[in-house]
């Protein structure tokens, strides 16, 4: 519970680098990045690179969530989040980028632009970081479609950090990486005929195909689309998109992709592509023709376009062999100067100490329970230190029906021993805040 003014600054101590009053020690090999003090957190209000938001019963940022604003993985040229989203940037070489926009948006832009019905799941507070009911850290690239469109480029790619709460495990973090990309051109069928042979023409990706989408009810095609303009843009996405699939598994001898139908609200019809890779079926990004509506939106009545979304840490973590997501955010030199610009080599772990295993049990009160916001609150408490959280028994009191939840939190530091008395220390403080915070009868 932050109670009056807290500011949070970076100060660096040789190897060890703290997190000002908080309290929090990330232990580090080097300091690799500098953030001056960017946030600040009041009792009525939150400020953050100079602007600053009134709270209200929606805000449920955290300092832990807010200190990693400023760290732009993907824009530090040695991370393997921005050589993958290099990589992708030089396949698509007359593509406007936009890399800078601020993470912190609108509901408007996050939701409502993207036309996300306002009871969609994905808008709950258990989901995302909200500053009130009014801002929000973008859950998606897809919250600066809009200002891309504005901007009066026809083709563009839009990377980011994007903020949602989840699970803790060695593949899931709350804040990751996107790259978006937009294309749109005029609703002529002499003129997308035009476009699509010239593309085809100038790359065939040697890619075995797995495409048996069709267009049906639950997947349909625009009423305000032609079905042979919507067949010839959607002709073009795909082309687009295994192209650069093919590039950057350009190691994967017999590549195969499959493409299978699914649903987002701006954009229809809609596909999800996935590869094969080391004998498992991996999804690597979502696409489909843009709603009409958006381009509506900006002015742009007579056009067609299509658009795709892809997250960067998937692709790393398979490309470059790195088994924990938490490495992405190591400031350690063995870690980062292992990678080069420009060039995809595989991860050499430097170090693997052992896990400190801690169970904590309570009984729920009545009410729902967001596992999300249970391990939101473990990350605020023990860090990056925790490895995952499982759950390994959910059980009903056969006479009274009180339910009683069991979880594994496992800690694990990725560059030093961990003591069982210093995880011990952390574990009561976790055990101390979740009964506080969600009122629960622990066992």
């Amino acid at each position: 519970m932050l109670v009056g003014s807290i500011r949070l600054q970076r100060v660096s101590l040789g190897r060890y680098t703290t997190a000002g009053s908080c309290g929090v020690i990330n232990v580090c090999k080097k300091s690799c990045y500098s953030t001056k003090p960017a946030f600040e957190l009041k009792e009525n209000e939150t400020s953050i690179n100079g602007n600053s938001f009134a709270k209200d019963e929606w805000t449920n940022v955290t300092p832990a969530i807010l200190s990693k604003v400023n760290r732009q993985l993907h824009l530090q040229p040695k991370n393997p989040i921005s050589i993958i989203r290099q990589l992708i940037e030089s396949n698509f070489t007359d593509f406007k980028t936009f890399n800078e926009f601020s993470p912190v948006v609108s509901t408007k832009q996050n939701f409502d632009d993207l036309y996300i019905p306002k009871d969609h799941p994905s808008r709950t507070k258990s989901d995302n970081y909200y500053f009130n009911k009014d801002t929000v850290l973008r859950a998606h690239t897809s919250a600066h479609q809009l200002q891309g469109l504005a901007s009066g480029e026809n083709k563009f790619l839009i990377s980011g950090d994007v903020y949602r709460r989840d699970e803790i495990d060695s593949s899931h973090y709350p804040v990751f990486h996107q790259i978006e990309g937009f294309f749109y051109l005029d609703n002529d069928l002499n003129k997308l005929k035009a476009e699509l042979q010239r593309l085809q023409a100038t790359e065939t990706p040697n890619i075995e195909l797995v495409d048996n989408t069709v267009i049906k009810p639950e997947n349909p095609i625009q009423a305000c689309h032609s079905a042979e303009a919507s067949d010839l843009i959607a002709a073009h996405l795909k082309h687009s998109i295994n192209t650069m699939i093919r590039n950057l598994f350009a190691d994967e001898k017999d590549l195969k992709v499959r493409w299978i139908d699914a649903y987002f609200p701006f954009t229809s019809p809609s596909w999800e592509v996935e590869i094969l890779y080391k004998g498992e079926w991996l999804e690597v990004l979502g696409c489909g023709v843009v709603n009409q509506k958006i381009m509506n939106g900006a002015g742009l009545d007579n056009k067609i376009g299509w658009a795709f979304g892809m997250g960067l840490e998937r692709l790393a973590m398979v490309l470059f062999g790195i088994p924990d997501i938490r490495l992405f955010w190591s400031e350690d030199s063995r870690f980062i100067d292992q990678f080069t610009p420009g060039k995809i080599n595989k991860f050499v772990p430097f170090s693997k100490f052992p896990p400190c295993i801690k169970d904590i049990s309570f009984w729920l009160p009545e009410g729902e329970w967001h596992e999300n916001d249970f391990c939101e609150l473990i990350r605020g408490e023990a860090g990056d230190i925790v490895e995952n959280v499982q759950l390994i028994d959910d059980f009903r009191h056969p006479k009274n029906n009180k339910r009683s939840l069991c979880y594994r939190i496992n800690y694990r530091s990725m560059d030093r021993n961990v003591t069982n008395d210093e995880i011990n220390e952390i574990q009561e403080k976790v055990r101390r805040v979740v009964q506080e915070q969600f009122k629960v009868e622990l066992r």
